[in-house]
């Protein structure tokens, strides 16, 4: 916020200060100047603005030169000053050639202010030397920092010359005032002829031999509407004779001016009697040129020769050893990177880094760097392009990352094709993490690594899958599960590289921290048993991946999690031949683990849950007074249901009452035996829950018992009676004996039952003493029952 803001203050004083100079300027319609950066032209009148186009929002420089600087000037003065400038605008604008100055929007007038737009420029080659006239108060950081590099001097000489070849030779045009005020730097630091004011056109631009208008230094004009005297040649200013060794000899007094600091050789202060006097000391004595670079001294000393036809021309200049160097080899050659084809192109870019580490950086980022951006409008060489970006990105701040190379890599960022682009970007990643700001990591670094993920490539994928966790904290929740994660699993699934697939596991376990508990147990947990293959190295890698989301702190897998998901899959695979055995005892370890994590835990809740029902049982027994299990039946009822589900069901017969009888006597023995049956009827239950008894609810009567008692009491009854013979013949004839026997076999095998401890059945063994009890009870409680005749006892036994 506090950068917002001191840019929105920054850009208000910037517009308050415009609104006094550029009031009603036509230039104002299309262009928005934002902030005053340098000076430029004769006496430095032009202030620079930088700014943009408002319809494109094209940078751009808007030049601007408030009227009222020359009001303590006379009338005539400011009118011939404005009228020289004019026409070196014009003159400007005419001429198109990568060494002179572009113009985007030609000169307009106001009754303020002259303006026009240009190309982004930095500042002029005089404000670098030290002139600060009409630049901005307190000079900007940039402009004080700025020094001349050896390979700045060479090529921008170099540019120079150029530009004098192409005025003299295509344009058929004198400059006439070549001088440090007119020479710009563009923003990629390239040198630009600028200053037409006091240009000369040839007058006969046809002929082989052009020849230019005599032109006479007029004392009685001002300064600034005529030549800077320093800077014009001796034939030019004392005979009149224009011809191309004038311009010639301004460069050699520039070159001279460059190492001293922005000062000619012989300085006259614009006053023509002493710029005579200096004339003549040239003439005899060359100025000293040590502190001009070696290289540049003989050159030089030719240039500043009194006699024109010493000087060399722009096409020898330009021959010299000085510029035999790779550094301008180099910069020459990306200028002219439009006019080869791509197989020489790239052979230029591989050997690109080897070059730049003897470049200075600041040529790197403002010279080199455009350069590169502009071919990569060509898909297939952006893979020999991108490497040398990379390597201009190294050394730089983050700031010059943000403001001139993320710019540039956005757009190729979206290039899939050919699958090198995105390999190279991957193995940058690292340094765009450390430059790239966050809104930019997530808005076009991330796409571009979910889009790196679907192509068909195995190096890429691999890498992609490997830098991937490192951008984990970048990925928020819904990306990560509706873009990342789905990515990731369908590669795992679908590709037939084992180690692609090792890969996937590998990041899905790197992952596993940055992900939500639910994520894990959704989307992780079930998609492991779809991987189709058992190689050992897939299965080491799930193996990994089930440790890292059993071993981290939020990760709570639950026992069910495991029985039912996770060791169905693991188990199986414990069989799998193709492991060895360090793999093996991995396995086992991990599903011995998981066993034990399953055991602790249900051991544990099961134990809970018996103490829960204890409680319970013991609350019942307070309230009831009946001693009651934890499924709700008493054992007195338990006991009692199961005798009446006995399956010995017995009717008529004086022998049951003799082993009633029996097991009676033998209740008092058998007490002990009691014991082990109630143990037993406590761990066991017999019969589901039921309701509660009520105290006060009536005894179930034992029917199969009344009718027994019935029984003997009529049969005891009818042997008192004495039947007659045709009687008993009756009861012989329906069978009696034959029932009476095997109800008898019946009665003696009951009461061996009841006797004989190993043949009673389980339930009964231990409960000789509670027959006695019963039979007693239910004797008491037996309601009287009307006798049953001789037929119904017969019908009964049959």
């Amino acid at each position: 916020m506090d950068v917002l803001n001191k840019f929105r203050s920054t850009v208000t004083s910037t517009m308050s200060q415009l609104s006094t100079v550029l009031p009603g300027n036509p230039v104002t319609r299309e262009y928005e100047a934002t902030k005053h950066i340098a000076s430029a032209g004769v006496g430095l009148l032009w202030k620079i603005y930088s700014g943009y186009k408002k319809s494109t929002q094209q940078p751009a420089s808007i030049f601007v030169l408030e009227k009222r600087l020359l009001d303590k000037w006379s009338k005539t003065e400011r009118e011939h000053i404005i009228e020289v400038v004019k026409k070196g605008v014009a003159q400007l604008a005419r001429l198109k050639h990568p060494q002179v100055l572009t113009v985007q929007h030609t000169l307009e007038e106001s009754r303020e202010s002259l303006a026009f737009a240009t190309e982004p420029v930095f500042c002029s080659l005089a404000n670098v030397l030290g002139k600060m006239e009409n630049t901005p108060q307190p000079v900007s950081k940039n402009l004080q920092d700025y020094n001349l590099f050896d390979i700045d001097i060479k090529y921008g000489l170099m540019q120079l010359g150029q530009g004098l070849a192409f005025l003299h030779n295509d344009a058929k045009l004198l400059h006439h005032n070549l001088c440090p005020e007119n020479v710009v730097i563009n923003e990629q630091g390239a040198w630009k002829i600028f200053g037409f004011d006091f240009c000369s056109q040839s007058i006969n631009p046809v002929d082989p031999n052009p020849t230019w208008p005599s032109w006479e230094y007029k004392v009685d004009v001002h300064p600034w509407a005529q030549p800077t005297l320093d800077y014009l040649a001796p034939e030019s200013g004392c005979d009149h004779i224009q011809i191309k060794a004038n311009d010639m000899y301004s460069l050699g007094v520039l070159i001279f001016a460059i190492y001293n600091k922005g000062n000619a050789p012989l300085q006259s202060n614009h006053e023509w009697s002493i710029y005579k006097r200096n004339l003549q000391e040239m003439k005899h004595n060359t100025p000293k040129l040590s502190i001009v670079d070696a290289g540049l001294r003989d050159p030089v000393k030719l240039l500043l020769s009194f006699r024109p036809e010493d000087r060399p021309d722009e096409h020898e200049f330009l021959k010299i050893e000085f510029f035999n160097d790779v550094g301008v080899k180099t910069l020459n050659y990306l200028d002219s990177l439009f006019q080869w084809d791509n197989l020489q192109k790239s052979q230029f870019y591989k050997g690109l880094p080897q070059i730049m580490e003897k470049l200075p950086h600041r040529i790197c980022l403002n010279r080199i760097l455009p350069c590169l951006v502009k071919d990569c409008v060509n898909p297939v060489m952006i893979p020999f392009v991108l490497p040398n970006i990379f390597y201009v990105c190294e050394n730089c701040t983050k700031d010059e990352f943000v403001n001139h190379i993320l710019p540039c890599l956005k757009p190729i960022m979206k290039v899939h094709e050919p699958v090198q682009v995105p390999f190279i970007f991957l193995q940058k990643m690292e340094l765009l993490l450390k430059l790239a700001p966050l809104e930019d990591l997530k808005s076009d670094i991330l796409p571009m690594l979910y889009k790196t993920l679907e192509l068909d490539s195995k190096p890429v994928q691999e890498t992609c899958l490997s830098v991937i966790p490192s951008l984990a904290t970048l990925v928020e929740g819904p990306s990560m599960k509706n873009a990342l994660l789905p990515r990731i699993k369908r590669l795992c699934l679908s590709t037939s590289d084992l180690s692609v697939r090792v890969k996937c596991l590998v990041c899905i376990g790197k992952l596993i921290e940055y992900l939500d508990r639910w994520l894990v147990l959704d989307d992780i947990i079930p998609f492991l048993p779809q991987i189709p293959s058992k190689d050992p190295a897939v299965i080491m890698g799930i193996l990994g991946v089930y440790r890292i989301i059993l071993s981290h702190k939020k990760m709570y897998i639950t026992k069910e999690t495991m029985a039912l998901s996770i060791l169905p899959f693991l188990i199986p695979m414990c069989i799998e031949n193709t492991l060895t055995l360090n793999q093996f005892n991995v396995l086992i370890s991990i599903v011995k683990e998981m066993i034990t994590s399953v055991e602790t835990d249900h051991r544990a809740k099961l134990q809970q849950l018996n103490e829960q029902h204890r409680s319970i049982s013991n609350s019942l027994t307070l309230e009831n007074g009946i001693t009651t299990k934890p499924n709700g039946l008493t054992n007195e009822f338990q006991f009692e249901s199961y005798v009446e589900k006995s399956p010995i069901q017995i009717s008529g017969s004086n022998e049951i009452t003799n082993n009633l009888s029996s097991n009676k006597d033998k209740s008092k023995t058998n007490k002990s035996q009691d014991v082990p049956f109630r143990t037993f009827q406590q761990d066991v239950t017999l019969t589901p829950s039921v309701e509660k008894l009520n105290k006060n609810n009536p005894v179930p009567k034992d029917l199969t018992s009344s009718l027994i008692d019935s029984n003997i009491n009529q049969i005891s009854w009818s042997n008192q009676m004495k039947p007659t013979t045709s009687s008993l013949s009756q009861s012989k004839s329906l069978g009696f004996e034959n029932k009476s026997m095997s109800l008898q076999g019946r009665l003696s095998g009951f009461e061996n039952n009841l006797v004989n401890p190993q043949t009673k059945p389980m339930s009964l063994h231990n409960s000789a003493n509670n027959w006695n009890d019963l039979w007693i009870k239910q004797e008491e409680t037996q309601p009287q029952v009307k006798q049953l005749s001789l037929s119904d006892i017969n019908d009964l036994l049959s």
